[in-house]
């Protein structure tokens, strides 16, 4: 015999939610990260929108160079410091989107969170992921393509080993400031400093903990490119003070948001469709040759076993 179905006296769970609000978090995007570079990078206001390095011709075998005070009564040495004549410029690169927005849609559901100010905080953080990758593998001025070929090392066998990033930082030895490198390579990195007893110790910055190597941290960076389970780690000089690399910004922008980046209304169209231009304007420049070395082949899939 068939068993009647439970008469409800009360008002149900799911009647109950018609009346109740609900709480709405704002759009979680998963491709946001720290973007650190950005963060450990020195700043430098540019004028125009370039920037100009200038450098000292090289001295070659031969030239008269400074002397000590000699005994006799001899005539010094007549020297100078010549220029390169052709420096090198960098202009802003410019990163820009234009967002568009029905006006229907953000009168009508603006409430609890609104839809224009939502959208255009989500656009600007694709922007500024572009920036980062723009730093490290734009083809003029990113940092993986402006490394000289002297400060370019090679990892013994593959994976990056602790004898690699010594001979990397004997490269870059002039005040270097951080590593940079993907999170699967500091994951490698880890295991080869375990396999031999040394773990890299860590140090805390901007609130975040950091691994370190011979005192300099090992700074996350998933734009540096890993193909075939390879990639490559950077060790980075910064700041104009120890001719090292700083990024270039923009100051003062028309709809100014953050430093160098703006959003401008562009007006409504006969869609009733509202546009905004969102425009960043960046570039990064290498001050000398010995700011910056990479360590490249990096093996990134090597495990060990422990007994």
């Amino acid at each position: 015999m068939a068993e009647k179905a439970e008469v409800r006296h009360t008002l149900s769970e799911q009647q109950a939610r018609q009346l109740a609000n609900v709480t709405k978090t704002v759009p979680m995007m998963e491709t946001i990260t720290p973007r650190w570079l950005v963060t450990f990078l020195s700043w430098v206001p540019v004028e125009a929108g370039t920037y100009r390095v200038n450098k000292v011709k090289p001295t070659h075998p031969g030239t008269r160079t400074i002397e000590c005070s000699p005994d006799e009564e001899i005539d010094l040495p007549e020297i100078y410091v010549d220029y390169d004549e052709k420096p090198r410029e960098y202009t802003l690169n410019a990163v820009t989107t234009v967002l568009d927005v029905q006006t229907r849609i953000s009168d009508l559901y603006r409430s609890p969170h609104d839809q224009i100010r939502e959208q255009l905080r989500l656009m600007i953080e694709k922007v500024k992921e572009r920036q980062e990758n723009e730093l490290v593998n734009n083809a003029e001025y990113g940092l993986i393509n402006n490394v000289a070929s002297e400060f370019r090392v090679k990892t013994r066998k593959g994976a990056p080993t602790p004898d690699d990033m010594d001979e990397l930082i004997s490269r870059v030895w002039k005040e270097p400031g951080f590593f940079l490198a993907h999170p699967r390579a500091i994951a490698a990195f880890g295991r080869e400093c375990t396999r031999r007893g040394v773990p890299p110790p860590t140090v805390n910055l901007y609130g975040s903990q950091f691994l370190t190597w011979r005192g300099l941290p090992l700074v996350p960076c998933d734009k540096l490119a890993i193909k075939s389970e390879k990639t490559s780690i950077l060790l980075v000089r910064t700041g104009e003070k120890k001719q090292g690399v700083i990024g270039l910004f923009q100051p003062g922008l028309p709809g100014e948001v953050t430093p160098s980046l703006s959003v401008r209304f562009m007006g409504i169209n006969h869609k009733a469709i509202a546009s905004y231009l969102i425009s960043l304007y960046c570039s990064i420049a290498v001050l000398t040759e010995d700011a910056i070395g990479v360590l490249e082949g990096v093996n990134v899939d090597q495990y060990h076993e422990y007994k």
